[in-house]
């Protein structure tokens, strides 16, 4: 058991998971309305606005030129997400692999390649049916134009629109707003992706050695149930099977995108406060949505953390709010002036320990 889950921790067959992607992706069929073309050309002028509005508001202004809207499929989205794993993790997964392939037979590197590719695809394949949109920060040296883009995946959009009834010109944007301004924090403050990036070497530094034996993982999910504690409530899988070290990078991975997507939530509102009047019911409406999943839909959401994820927006935007509260947007404005500055987990949820320890 313990040599398996070795196996499908190092390595992955990302052609597979591209493949089992599309696959599963075709019993989920578009909105009949939904054209790629039309949605294209509303999105880029929607994304150009959507810019304007949330520099005006935040003061921040992108290094990287003006932001490109690309509008995708779910198997798109899904293929997308692959290439970006890859870029990010696949090195550190490789070298994995190389250490253990003396302990492993060929055969044996085979199927677990296969298990994890499949694993992954299906697991994108799901996401790939409820998100909206989505900034990649990601930036390597090949195909640049693929990268910095502001993504959105028009069936899921239309579909939203056409189920709660969304003026879609507003609800368009209320969503540019959110992904621009991902992107401007990630172009606009010139240290914030190396640190993420460094994060995440530090979330797999351990591979280096050998992973935690499953047993381990059993007995310490079992002492955390035992305790009264929902061992999925932070992170999903990944946090129940990572090891000390790797859940230390995870909480300080996880007050970075508290904030990140707190100060998302409270500029889109901001922003687009006198164009998007329907903002408040876009944000009530899609929350609901999120907290009254039933059946496969919450089970999956607790499996990949992403329950974890809408505490991050709560959280984030509380902490932003609080932190205005006691000394206004300057005070908030020290999160951009280095890594040292960003609030830890903890801080995140008690934002006057931030508040005193930036001196505010």
């Amino acid at each position: 058991m313990a040599a398996q889950a070795e196996i499908e921790v190092g390595m992955v067959d990302w052609d597979l998971a591209r493949k089992v992607a599309a696959g599963a992706l075709i019993l989920k069929p578009s909105p009949a309305t939904y054209r790629s073309s039309d949605l294209q050309s509303q999105f880029d002028e929607l994304t150009a606005r959507a810019e304007l509005l949330v520099s005006e508001a935040t003061g921040l202004h992108s290094a990287h030129g003006a932001a490109r809207a690309k509008v995708t499929d779910r198997a798109g989205w899904a293929a997308a997400n692959v290439r970006s794993m890859q870029r990010l993790v696949g090195p550190a997964l490789s070298e994995f692999q190389r250490k253990r392939a003396a302990k492993v037979s060929a055969p044996a590197l085979a199927v677990g390649r296969a298990m994890s590719g499949t694993q992954l695809g299906l697991m994108l394949a799901y996401m790939a049916t409820r998100v909206l949109g989505q900034y990649d920060l990601l930036i390597s040296d090949e195909s640049p134009e693929d990268q910095d883009l502001v993504s959105y995946v028009g069936p899921n959009v239309v579909a939203i629109e056409q189920r709660y009834g969304f003026t879609p010109s507003q609800f368009r944007l209320w969503l540019a707003l959110h992904e621009v301004t991902h992107r401007l924090q990630f172009t606009a403050v010139p240290w914030l992706r190396d640190h993420f990036v460094s994060l995440v070497a530090e979330l797999l530094e351990p591979l280096s050695g050998d992973p935690v034996g499953l047993a381990d993982t059993l007995r310490r999910i079992t002492s955390e149930v035992r305790a009264g504690h929902n061992p999925l409530r932070e992170g999903g899988v990944v946090a129940v099977l990572a090891t000390p070290e790797q859940r230390l990078a995870l909480s300080r991975i996880s007050g970075m995108m508290s904030l990140l997507e707190g100060h998302g939530d409270v500029t889109m509102d901001r922003a687009g406060a006198a164009e998007v009047p329907g903002a408040a019911e876009f944000s009530r409406v899609l929350h609901q949505r999120r907290t009254e999943a039933r059946g496969l839909t919450k089970l999956m959401s607790k499996l990949l953390g992403l329950d974890a994820k809408m505490r991050q927006y709560a959280e984030g935007e509380q902490f932003v709010q609080a932190v205005e509260a006691a000394g206004g947007p300057e005070l908030l404005a020290r999160v951009w002036q280095g890594p040292e500055w960003l609030p830890t987990l903890a801080e995140i949820r008690r934002p006057a320990d931030w508040v005193a320890r930036a001196g505010g």
